[in-house]
């Protein structure tokens, strides 16, 4: 079924969901951080009770927990719930940008409030995009940890229109090579109660919504590059903003990138002779 044009999609209706909230909790426990820190091949032994853990674990903890009943097709949520059922197929996490406040610890109570900050519609290269901004608070014991802005966008399923290639990324002056088989994504998808299908589901993503391969979730990319920002600079970065740019499939091999930017970092992700799939910047 082809996506509605612009004209079609009532943006006042979907604006009506602005304010909406969304909350959950969990205890931040050994387990998570055992697997998070076994699943990112973290150095050293995991956190234990009290210790800090690495950030944007956050991703994985307190999700809204939607029967299998109430999947759509796709294996997102289906539409109309917290978030506004926006009559686009296809939806992605664009980006978001992260003020941290302190440390998230093993054992901590952590509680999570979510809401519907802003609805847009606008006109992209294949058709209508619209752009759904989430603001959460993270508290953990009652005091705020961590401050986001999370930035959804909806759009159709492409015209096949092909578009300008984009350039080659440029090679960071700090590179590690990664590389982000299935099994990385399946435990990514896991650990954060994502079922949607272009992750996990070959037949899905390549036969229904086109890819090439499995696509590398976005928040993943982003953790990869915020934890490498605290491996460069010896200690974990206060801001982080990230925004997807191309899609990073699981058969590509890849490389985090960064480099300095006054008192910061930019960082990004790239496949060898590729462009900027996935890029950042990170702050102290």
């Amino acid at each position: 079924m082809a996506a509605p044009d612009s004209a079609a999609i009532d943006v006042d209706h979907l604006r009506s969901w602005i304010g909406r909230e969304d909350t959950g909790a969990e205890v931040l426990s050994e387990d998570l951080a055992r697997k998070y820190h076994a699943m990112f091949d973290l150095p050293g032994a995991p956190p234990t009770h009290g210790a800090a853990v690495p950030q944007l674990i956050h991703f994985c903890l307190a999700q809204p927990a939607v029967p299998t009943a109430g999947l759509g097709a796709d294996g997102h949520p289906a539409r109309g719930g917290f978030l506004p059922p926006v009559p686009l197929p296809r939806r992605m996490w664009a980006g978001g940008a992260l003020t941290f406040h302190g440390d998230l610890k093993v054992g901590d109570a952590v509680r999570r409030v979510s809401r519907i900050a802003d609805v847009a519609l606008k006109e992209g290269r294949t058709g209508p995009l619209c752009f759904v901004t989430v603001a959460h608070r993270v508290e953990a014991n009652d005091a705020l940890v961590i401050e986001e802005r999370q930035d959804i966008v909806y759009r159709g399923a492409d015209a096949g229109a092909a578009g300008k290639v984009p350039p080659a990324a440029e090679r960071g002056a700090f590179v590690k090579p990664m590389t982000a088989g299935t099994p990385l994504l399946f435990r990514y998808s896991a650990l954060t109660f994502n079922a949607h299908r272009i992750h996990y589901d070959r037949p899905y993503a390549t036969e229904v919504e086109g890819y090439p391969a499995l696509v590398v979730q976005g928040p993943m990319q982003a953790a990869l590059l915020c934890t490498y920002a605290a491996e460069i600079r010896g200690a974990p970065p206060r801001r982080f903003a990230f925004r997807g740019l191309s899609p990073l499939f699981d058969t590509d091999t890849f490389s985090l990138h960064a480099t300095a930017d006054g008192e910061g970092l930019k960082l990004w992700t790239a496949r060898e002779g590729g462009p900027v799939c996935m890029a950042a910047e990170a702050s102290w």
